[in-house]
């Protein structure tokens, strides 16, 4: 009688490991081949940078604006929301500019080992500025992609032996803490919010026990979406926790103080 044909071993077994009683195995599989990767690499830190999506460079907000103008009147609100994103624009080339000066003066530390390596998201907006600048610097820098149903794709600009992507948020989120020395944060909606808030919750419970500094960049656009002072006021957090972030406003300055505070905190 002939043997019959082997059968496939459980983890070569597409059905089973897509299934939901794998996702233990999912699970542990997004938090060790990240491991692996930094290991191999010898990647000791990172410096994190989040912001929206939606944030377009300089020279593609300047194309839309331009094709506003000659198809709508100025209150139009089509031409409105393009004035809307060449002002926001702004930020992206701001995150170009502080990703490359971090990126040259990080390239310089470390014996053996890389230093806060740029590390974003992974995909479009300030996601690409980050990875952009770095590469700019000819430096190498990390993306963290996740799988979405409005799919987003990894942006060209992330170093590719270091460009991840993840199914489940909270590995992703793991990720970015738990290599993080520095954290900032540029204008962005839910996604940059839920994670901003998230390290701050994590440092203010003292989960997170390192003392990472948190840049907040924008100060006109995050004072005019929060009011922290009257969560003070409200006595919902104290005085203290204020202190937890910085507000900035320029590429140069931002530089200056991260590099000081890295330093100061983490050392060479």
């Amino acid at each position: 009688m002939k043997s019959q044909p082997k059968p496939l071993k459980a983890y070569k077994n597409p059905d089973f490991i897509d299934s939901i009683d794998a996702r233990e195995v999912r699970i542990l599989s997004e938090f060790l081949e990240p491991k692996k990767r930094f290991s191999d690499q010898n990647i000791e830190d990172t410096v994190v940078f989040f912001g929206s999506a939606r944030i377009k460079s300089k020279r593609e907000a300047g194309k839309l604006l331009s094709a506003a103008k000659k198809k709508y009147s100025t209150r139009h609100s089509s031409y409105v929301q393009a004035q809307n994103i060449y002002r926001m624009s702004k930020y992206y080339e701001d995150a170009v500019e502080l990703s490359s000066l971090l990126t040259t003066w990080a390239k310089k530390l470390g014996k053996g080992t890389q230093r806060y390596i740029v590390c974003s998201g992974g995909g479009p907006g300030i996601m690409e500025a980050a990875n952009k600048g770095a590469r700019n610097a000819k430096g190498s820098s990390i993306g963290f992609n996740i799988s979405i149903p409005f799919e987003q794709n990894s942006n060209a600009y992330i170093t590719k032996s270091l460009n991840f992507e993840f199914h489940y948020f909270f590995i992703r989120k793991y990720w970015f803490a738990y290599m993080a020395k520095a954290l900032v944060i540029f204008p962005g909606g839910f996604g940059t919010i839920d994670e901003l808030f998230e390290i701050l919750t994590l440092i203010q419970t003292r989960k997170m026990t390192k003392s990472i500094p948190i840049l907040v960049y924008g100060t006109e656009y995050w004072n005019s979406v929060f009011n922290f002072k009257e969560l003070v006021k409200w006595g919902t957090i104290s005085q203290r926790d204020l202190g937890l972030f910085h507000f900035c406003d320029d590429p140069k300055e931002a530089f200056n103080y991260l590099s000081h505070e890295l330093e100061k905190r983490f050392g060479r």
